[in-house]
């Protein structure tokens, strides 16, 4: 299980949260088999999506994270519920491009730089969805999350994500944080935080060291007094079910599903967040088209 934790400055000026997510995204590559960039790459719009949901004020509000580009990778796509609980898939999970000049995976040229788009949908119980779309600001996924922040909400935010995978493709360790300036912050609480940003080593290099989830928090908000508001267990969580497929094909035209059947062969319905194949005979297709309207 994933570990999240959310905290503000005793004087409100600023909220965080943070998430040791590698759990999360070994999850994530066991499902889709991705090859080290697309790990790199989902892993870090769940960490950051898995954060994002947990911000949600609502039981039964969802978020969902969506990165299309002209790279290779083409979709990116993450789903969180209101605890944390993520699940996500991606277009192409194996694509094999050069590394970096530092050495580093190169996220944004999977997912083809600035030539792409950052959607959030968020799902509170209105009538319809929030939805907010912005271009992608370099591919690198943290540094689009801040620029959605800044443009769609006007929320000055940080944001730091990392996933290291091994040389054998398993996940070594992943995670990131989100903060957030609250209304009322002034000038030198700002400057402090942009000095501890700066100077912090990247959240990989120090969950390498041994560093947890907390202390990394704690070294970002150095010089501020600070409280964990709560902690929780998060976890890659995939809500499919034979009964939820059912209802996706009951949206098929009568007429759709009747030829589906006159095929007379199974209908096989696989679960882009898992995997997981469900099979539906030919009379069971007839029963569903039998159940809906003329």
């Amino acid at each position: 299980m994933g570990k999240l934790i959310r905290a503000i400055t005793s004087d409100g000026a600023i909220m965080a949260i943070a998430v040791d997510s590698t759990d999360i995204v070994s999850k994530a590559e066991e499902y889709h088999k991705t090859s080290a960039v697309m790990t790199a790459a989902l892993g870090r719009l769940l960490t950051a999506t898995s954060m994002m949901g947990n911000m949600l004020k609502g039981k039964d509000n969802t978020i969902t994270l969506r990165i299309s580009g002209n790279g290779p990778a083409k979709a990116v796509v993450a789903v969180s519920d209101s605890n944390g609980d993520v699940r996500g898939y991606t277009t192409d999970p194996v694509v094999e491009i050069p590394l970096k000049e530092n050495g580093k995976l190169d996220v944004s040229g999977a997912l083809g730089g600035k030539n792409g788009m950052l959607t959030v949908i968020k799902d509170v119980g209105l009538k319809d969805p929030y939805n907010g779309s912005i271009p992608l600001f370099s591919g690198e996924i943290a540094e689009d999350i801040t620029a959605y922040y800044a443009i769609s909400e006007q929320i000055p935010t940080v944001c730091a994500l990392g996933v290291l995978v091994n040389p054998n493709l398993s996940v070594n360790c992943a995670g990131g944080y989100i903060i957030q300036l609250l209304p009322g912050a002034d000038s030198k609480t700002i400057d402090k935080l942009e000095e501890n940003v700066k100077k912090l080593p990247s959240v990989t290099a120090l969950m390498s060291e041994g560093k947890t989830i907390s202390e990394i928090l704690f070294m970002a908000l150095e010089g501020f007094q600070t409280e964990i508001l709560y902690e929780t267990e998060v976890s890659y969580k995939c809500t499919c079910s034979r009964e939820r497929t059912i209802k996706i094909l009951s949206g098929i035209e009568k007429q759709e599903l009747i030829e589906m059947a006159n095929e007379h062969k199974p209908i096989k319905v696989e679960c882009h967040f898992c995997n997981k194949t469900y099979t539906f005979s030919n009379k069971e297709i007839e029963d569903i088209a039998k159940m809906k309207k003329e």
